[in-house]
C-alpha cells in the first residue's frame, strides 16, 4: 500500500486554480520601494478607481508595508489581501459625480490584510493605505477568531496526514490490497464548545476524512475515491502540523464504533467519461450570434469591468471572498442596486455523531469564492459567444496570483418573453427573452457551485445558484447497505451520503430610483362574507406593511407574502405609487438544527429568509468576518437584533435561499445540477412594459429549421394562427432549412 499519495484536487478547497500562474513582480524585495516618478516612467494604464479589484502591484505593496511593521525576519503567512471599499459616505458622491461627467473628488486606495505570524496562533488584520503608502492599523485579534484555510496550508496538512506513523499503523489495520492510493480530505473542524483533553476547539484544527482510490485502477489520478471512504479521521493542527488525535468514524446505524477490521471490497463508480459507454445520439446544438454580441465591455480600472447591455450598466469587481460583485447598477440611466453580492454560505450536516456533528462548511468564510473560482473553458463551461473576465488575487506568501477566466459573460435565449395573438386577425406579436449571463464557477474540495447574476430586457435582475460536484460520502458497513440509514442515503455500496442543507445568503444594498429606500411586504388577505362590500366571498385585497425596525422575516405562501424595495420620495407617473422592487424568493426550510447548537449559532443567517438592517460599514458578510470554527454571535441576525430604526432610509436587505439535500442514489457518483434562484423584478418602476420597444422575434432573424417539410406546408396543414413570425418569408442566412 502507498500512504504517501497527495490529492492535488482536494486542493481546491482554498488554494489557486492549478492552472492560476504565479504573477512575477519584478520589484520584488524585502523592502518596499515606492514606483518611480522619473520622467522616463511610463504613465499606468489605468487611473485609480475606488472600487477596481486590487492590482498585482497593490497586492505586493500591500505584504511589503505589513511585512515592513515586523522585525526583520518575522515571517508572516498571508490569508486574505483584498480590496478595503470606501466608506458610502464617500463612495455616493464619487459614483454621483463620475455618472453626470464631473470630476469625482479621489478616494484613497485601501487595502484589508489579514495574516498569522507563520507557525503561530497569532491571527492580525491590517488596514494599509496604498494612496500614502503606510500601514493604517494593525490588531492581533482575540480568541476564538480563526482566518480562512488556503491551498498552501490545505497541502502541507495532506503530506502530513499521509506520512505521519500513527496514522499509517491504522490504516494498516484495514488491510487494503497492495498499491492502494489513500487520499485525504482535509475540513474545517467546525465547532462544539467542547474542550477536554485531546477534544478542543478554541484552537484552529483541521479534521480530515480519508478515502482511496479505486484499488484496480490506483494510478487514475481522477478516480472518485469518494466511492471508498475509510473509517479513519485523523485531526491536524495546521499551525504547527501536529497530529492531534485520529477519530474512528461510526459505521453503522447508531453511534458506536467499532475496531477497525480488514476493508470489505466494492465495486467502483467512476464519473470521468472514459469510465462510461457514452451516447452517440446526442447532436450538436450550437450558439451562434452572426453580427456579434449586443454587449460592451470598458475597462473602469486595471480590473474593473463596466458592462453595458439593453440599457443595463454596472460595474463587475471580484475579490477573494465573496468573487463576483456587482455595483452601482443602473438601468436606463435610472439607478436601481448600489451593491450585490453573495454574502455567504453554510452547509450545515445532519449526522449527529461525533465527529459529524460538527460537520459545517461556511465555503465564503473557510475559503473563499474568489480564490476557489475556475478557469472557465470555452465551449465547455459557457456557450456562444464569450468575454471573459479575469482577476488576481493573492497567495500566502503575499503575492499576487493570476486568476484567468474567473468570470464569463455571455448571451442567452430563454424563451419567450411576452407575446399576444389577436384571435380577431390572427396576427401574434411574440418577444424573446434574451439575457445576459454573468457567471463563476466554484470548486470547494468535492462540491460545485455555478454562481450567476442574470439580466433581462424587462428590467429583471436574477441570482441563480446551481449545486453540483459530490457528495462528501461517509463509510458505512457493507451488510447495512440496503437498510434505511437515520442520517443519510446509502448511495453505493458502503457509501453513506449523509443528509444536510444548503443555505445562500444574497445581500442586497439597494438604490432603487435614488438612495433612501424602504423595505416592505405585501400580503394577499381574503375580505370576510359580506352581505354589501362581499356578498359572495370571492373579494380579497393586498395589505402593505412597512418594515420600520431590523429583524428577520419569514415567508408564508397563504399569504402570498412578497417583500419589496420601496422609495418613497419617488412615485410613479401612472399610478402614483412608490417606485419599487419585489424581491421573489424560492421557499426553502429553515436549519434544523436547534438554537442552542453551534450550527444554529454559526450560521446566523440560516433560520429566516428575510432579513433586513439599518447599513452599517464593515457588515458585508451574513455569517461574520470570520466564520472558522466561530461561535455565532457576529453576523446577520445579531446585527438585527440590535432592533435600530430603518426610517432613515437605509436598509439592506438580505436574501436566504438554499436546498435540504436529501441523497438520492442518482446523486452519485456525480450529482445532475440542482438549479434556485431568486429574481428581483421591478413593480410600479417603470411606466409600462420595459421590454415593449424589443423588436419582435422573426424567422428572418432567427433561423429556425422546419423539420416537417417546408415552412409553408406546415403552416398550411395547421390552417389556423400564425405560428408567431411577423414575416412568413424566410431570409437569405436559413432560406435553405426551410426544407423541401
Amino acid at each position: 500500500m502507498t500512504a504517501n499519495n497527495i490529492d492535488l484536487a482536494a486542493t481546491a478547497i482554498a488554494g489557486a486554480a492549478a492552472d492560476a500562474t504565479r504573477t512575477v513582480d519584478t520589484h520584488a524585495s524585502s523592502t518596499y520601494a515606492p514606483p518611480s516618478t522619473s520622467a522616463t516612467s511610463s504613465p499606468p494604464p489605468y487611473q485609480p478607481h475606488p472600487l477596481g479589484p486590487l492590482s498585482a502591484a497593490e497586492i505586493t505593496q500591500s505584504s511589503r508595508l505589513v511585512k515592513a511593521a515586523w522585525p526583520a525576519g518575522t515571517d508572516c503567512h498571508f490569508k486574505v489581501i483584498t480590496l478595503l471599499e470606501p466608506a458610502k459616505a464617500e463612495l455616493v458622491p464619487y459614483l454621483t459625480a463620475e455618472r453626470i461627467g464631473q470630476s469625482p473628488r479621489d478616494i484613497n486606495r485601501r487595502a484589508f490584510v489579514v495574516y498569522y505570524i507563520r507557525n503561530t496562533h497569532n491571527l492580525h488584520e491590517a488596514s494599509v493605505n496604498l494612496t500614502k503608502n503606510t500601514v493604517e492599523s494593525n490588531a492581533k485579534l482575540g480568541p476564538f477568531i480563526h482566518a480562512n484555510a488556503d491551498g498552501e496550508e490545505i497541502i502541507a496538512v495532506e503530506r502530513a496526514v499521509l506520512s505521519h506513523p500513527d496514522i499509517l499503523a491504522e490504516i494498516a489495520k484495514l488491510k487494503l490490497p497492495e498499491g492502494t492510493e489513500v487520499v485525504s480530505d482535509p475540513w474545517i473542524y467546525g465547532s462544539d464548545g467542547v474542550k477536554d483533553g485531546k477534544f478542543y476547539d478554541d484552537k484552529r484544527l483541521m479534521q480530515c476524512y480519508l478515502y482511496m482510490r479505486d484499488p484496480k485502477n490506483s494510478s487514475e489520478l481522477d478516480s472518485c475515491h469518494y466511492a471508498f471512504p475509510l473509517p479513519i479521521s485523523p485531526v491536524i493542527d495546521p499551525t504547527t502540523m501536529e497530529l492531534v488525535r485520529i477519530d474512528i468514524l461510526p459505521t453503522g446505524l447508531d453511534e458506536k464504533v467499532k475496531p477497525l477490521a480488514p476493508w470489505q471490497p466494492v465495486e467502483a463508480n467512476e464519473y470521468i467519461p472514459e469510465a462510461q459507454i457514452l451516447r452517440t445520439d446526442l447532436k450538436p446544438l450550437n450558439v451562434v450570434q452572426p453580427e456579434g454580441v449586443s454587449f460592451t465591455v470598458e475597462n473602469f480600472s486595471e480590473l474593473g469591468r463596466l458592462i453595458k447591455w439593453q440599457k443595463w450598466d454596472f460595474k463587475v469587481g471580484f475579490n477573494q471572498r465573496e468573487g463576483m460583485v456587482l455595483y452601482d447598477v443602473h438601468y436606463d440611466n435610472k439607478p436601481l442596486f448600489y451593491r450585490l453580492s453573495l454574502s455567504d454560505m453554510s452547509i450545515p450536516y445532519a449526522d449527529p455523531r461525533h465527529p459529524f456533528h460538527r460537520k459545517a462548511a461556511f465555503d465564503l468564510g473557510d475559503a473563499g469564492a474568489g480564490i476557489m473560482a475556475n478557469n472557465l473553458r470555452l465551449g465547455c463551461d459557457c456557450l456562444g459567444s464569450i468575454y471573459y473576465i479575469s482577476s488576481v488575487l493573492s497567495g500566502s506568501d503575499g503575492l499576487p496570483i493570476n486568476m484567468p477566466n474567473v468570470i464569463c459573460v455571455h448571451e442567452q435565449d430563454a424563451g419567450i418573453g411576452w407575446k399576444h395573438t389577436n384571435y380577431r386577425t390572427n396576427r401574434a406579436v411574440v418577444v424573446r427573452n434574451r439575457e445576459l449571463v454573468l457567471q463563476s464557477i466554484l470548486t470547494v474540495s468535492n462540491y460545485e457551485y455555478i454562481l450567476s447574476f442574470i439580466f433581462n430586457t424587462a428590467g429583471d435582475v436574477m441570482y441563480e445558484a446551481r449545486a453540483t460536484g459530490i457528495l462528501s460520502t461517509q463509510p458505512v458497513d457493507l451488510e447495512l447497505s440496503k437498510t434505511p440509514h437515520p442520517y443519510g442515503t446509502v448511495v453505493h455500496p458502503g457509501v453513506l451520503g449523509s443528509f444536510h442543507q444548503h443555505f445562500f445568503s444574497l445581500r442586497i444594498d439597494p438604490m432603487i430610483g435614488g438612495h433612501g429606500n424602504s423595505i416592505v411586504y405585501d400580503e394577499a388577505l381574503a375580505i370576510p362574507r359580506d352581505p354589501e362590500l362581499n356578498p359572495h366571498g370571492t373579494g380579497y385585497i393586498v395589505q402593505k406593511t412597512e418594515i420600520e425596525t431590523s429583524g428577520g422575516f419569514d415567508l408564508d405562501s397563504r399569504k402570498n407574502r412578497v417583500f419589496k424595495i420601496v422609495n418613497p420620495a419617488v412615485r410613479n407617473n401612472v399610478n402614483g405609487a412608490a417606485v419599487g422592487y419585489k424581491v421573489m424568493v424560492p421557499p426553502v426550510q429553515p436549519i434544523l438544527a436547534d438554537v442552542d447548537s453551534f450550527h444554529y449559532k454559526r450560521a446566523e443567517f440560516a433560520d429566516r429568509s428575510i432579513y433586513v438592517t439599518r447599513y452599517a460599514e464593515d457588515e458585508l458578510y451574513a455569517g461574520g468576518k470570520y466564520t472558522n470554527q466561530s461561535r455565532g454571535g457576529t453576523g446577520v441576525r445579531s446585527w438585527a437584533n440590535r432592533q435600530e430604526s430603518l426610517k432613515a432610509g437605509d436598509a439592506v436587505l438580505w436574501v436566504q435561499f438554499g436546498i435540504n439535500h436529501i441523497p438520492r442514489v442518482e446523486d452519485f457518483p456525480v450529482m445532475p445540477a440542482e438549479t434556485i434562484r431568486v429574481m428581483m423584478r421591478p413593480v410600479n418602476f417603470f411606466d409600462r412594459n420595459p421590454a415593449i420597444d424589443v423588436a419582435p422575434s422573426t424567422q428572418a432573424l432567427n433561423c429556425s429549421v422546419g423539420l416537417n417539410g417546408s415552412t409553408k406546408d406546415v403552416e398550411g396543414q395547421l390552417n389556423g394562427l400564425s405560428l408567431g413570425c411577423q414575416d412568413g418569408t424566410p431570409s437569405k442566412c436559413c432560406a435553405s432549412h426551410t426544407g423541401s
